[in-house]
C-alpha cells in the first residue's frame, strides 16, 4: 500500500512539472494557421500616397520665388521639363564643369560652355599655364543650389542658379610645390551660374552661358 501512495505522488510530481514546462502560455506562441488560411490571399488595404513634407520644403527652398514665372514659361513650352530634374543636372554640371577647368581640359569644356564662356576659360587657363602653376582643386560638396531667376527669350531659355559649395583650393608650381591653399581646409564658394538652351530642340543639353561670383 505504502508504494502504491509513493508512486502515485511521483506521478502527480510530474505531471505537474511537465504542465509548468510545456503547458504555461509564455505571450509568445504563434498560431498555427489552418490550411486555409496559409493558402487564402491576403486583400492587402490600400492607402493613397502621401507627399513627405521634407521632399516639398527641399522643392521650395531649391527655387526663389521669382524664378516661378520663368519656369512656368519653361514647361508651357516643354512639358517634359522638371525643376527638380534641372537641379540635379545643373549640380552635376557644376562639378564637371569646375573639374575641367582645373585640370585644364578644354575639349571637355567645349562640350558643356558657350563659346564665350570657353574663351575665357580658355584665356585662364593659359595665363595659369605661363605662371607654371596647376591648380589641384577639390569640390568638397554642394550645400545648396537654388534656382534665382528664369527666362524665356524667343526661342532661348535661361536659368541663373546659385550654387554654394566647399572646395579644397591647392596652387602648385612646375616641380609641385604647395604655394597657395591647403587640401586640409574647404574655402566656402558662392556662384552664380547661367545655363541656356533652345527650347524644342533635338539635343536636351543645357549649356552654361555667364558665370559671375555671388556676394
Amino acid at each position: 500500500m505504502t508504494t502504491l501512495i509513493i508512486l502515485a505522488m511521483v506521478f502527480v510530481f510530474v505531471a505537474l512539472r511537465l504542465w509548468s514546462v510545456l503547458g504555461r502560455r509564455t505571450g509568445h506562441e504563434q498560431p498555427i494557421a489552418k490550411p486555409d488560411a496559409v493558402l487564402a490571399p491576403r486583400t492587402v488595404p490600400h492607402t493613397a500616397p502621401q507627399t513627405d513634407p521634407q521632399l516639398l520644403i527641399a522643392q521650395e527652398s531649391a527655387t526663389s520665388p521669382g524664378a516661378a514665372i520663368g519656369l512656368r514659361a519653361i514647361a508651357a513650352a516643354e512639358p517634359q521639363f522638371d525643376t527638380g530634374r534641372f537641379i540635379d543636372g545643373a549640380k552635376q554640371a557644376y562639378g564637371m564643369i569646375l573639374e575641367a577647368f582645373w585640370r585644364g581640359d578644354m575639349e571637355a569644356l567645349n562640350e558643356m560652355v558657350d563659346p564665350e564662356v570657353a574663351g575665357a576659360f580658355r584665356q585662364a587657363i593659359a595665363d595659369r599655364e605661363a605662371a607654371g602653376e596647376k591648380l589641384d582643386n577639390r569640390l568638397v560638396s554642394i550645400e545648396q543650389a537654388q534656382i534665382e531667376d528664369a527666362s524665356v527669350e524667343g526661342q532661348n531659355a535661361h536659368i541663373r542658379i546659385r550654387f554654394e559649395a566647399d572646395v579644397a583650393a591647392v596652387t602648385r608650381d612646375r616641380d609641385g610645390n604647395v604655394v597657395a591653399g591647403s587640401l586640409s581646409d574647404a574655402v566656402p564658394t558662392h556662384d552664380v551660374w547661367t545655363f541656356s538652351r533652345v527650347l524644342k530642340s533635338r539635343d536636351p543639353n543645357w549649356v552654361l552661358t555667364e558665370t559671375d561670383e555671388a556676394a
